[in-house]
């Protein structure tokens, strides 16, 4: 366990962090509405950035396994960490995962153990950069050298769009909320904005945030561009050809650096050296 990290993973997690976990609406986010389309473009840029199956897959922070399912189904070794045991408890149960209780920032298995290490959800609620580091450095020793590590991050901005699309953005105090993560990456939590304590990144800083990892020539991919910004977007999920255009034009545009940050998730991925 590394220095300053005591008591069990649960307890080292925010309580309204893990209050907000606890009510059980992670499992159906990514699969239904708006929310799809930030899971077919997580599954898109895996699936081209990931060693072959049967590959070791480390899925840190994998809530109740919503990709770790999907990579057991394409023949991926998986096996999910997590601090919540109610996610570790849903994800036991699916085919070929493996769950327990762990922490991002002291993972318990050994060096090089594993071809992949994914950080999906990790540094969304570190709000310190010398935690997401920590986390970041820890899936590197897990990764064996030439193996990859992929870290999900929210955009800088994604509150005050979000805010903006359901209409909030008027009510002052969620406009405090949204205005402060704009501007700090803190987001405190707050009923209005609908999401517990966490840290949006800039979209620059993430490369730094790999580097002091370890992890040097990172590269972002935007997952779903502006098109979360549409109020008519789940009519584009709905319909297969429309979706597939979209699909396409997000996965064109991924690595435009002038619409990172419009985005409001971003995997970076880096190759272990």
């Amino acid at each position: 366990m590394l220095a300053g990290m005591s008591g069990s993973p649960s307890s080292r997690i925010a309580p309204e962090v893990m209050g907000h976990y606890l009510q059980g609406r992670e499992d159906g986010r990514l699969r239904s509405g708006r929310n799809r389309l930030e899971f077919w473009r997580t599954q898109d840029v895996l699936r081209r950035v990931l060693p072959p199956a049967p590959a070791r897959v480390l899925d840190v922070g994998g809530a109740s396994g919503v990709h770790a399912e999907w990579l057991a189904a394409d023949g991926y070794d998986v096996e999910l960490i997590d601090p919540v045991p109610t996610h570790v408890e849903q994800a036991g149960r699916l085919a070929g995962v493996v769950a327990r209780l762990g922490d991002a920032r002291a993972l318990e298995a050994a060096d090089a153990s594993a071809d992949a290490v994914l950080l999906l959800g990790p540094l969304y609620h570190l709000t310190t950069r010398g935690d997401r580091v920590r986390a970041l450095a820890e899936a590197r020793r897990v990764a064996r050298p030439g193996g990859m590590v992929a870290a999900a991050t929210i955009s800088r901005w994604a509150a005050v769009h979000h805010m903006i699309r359901l209409d909030r953005y008027t009510d002052p105090a969620v406009r405090e909320v949204a205005d402060e993560c704009a501007r700090t990456g803190l987001l405190r939590e707050n009923d209005g904005v609908g999401f517990t304590t966490a840290y949006f990144h800039d979209s620059d800083e993430i490369i730094g945030e790999f580097a002091d990892a370890g992890l040097p020539d990172a590269r972002r991919h935007a997952l779903e561009g502006v098109f979360a910004l549409y109020a008519d977007i789940d009519e584009w999920l709905d319909d297969p050809e429309r979706r597939a255009l979209l699909l396409d034009v997000a996965r064109r545009s991924e690595h435009e650096p002038t619409l990172l940050g419009v985005a409001d998730h971003m995997i970076t991925v880096a190759v272990v050296p």
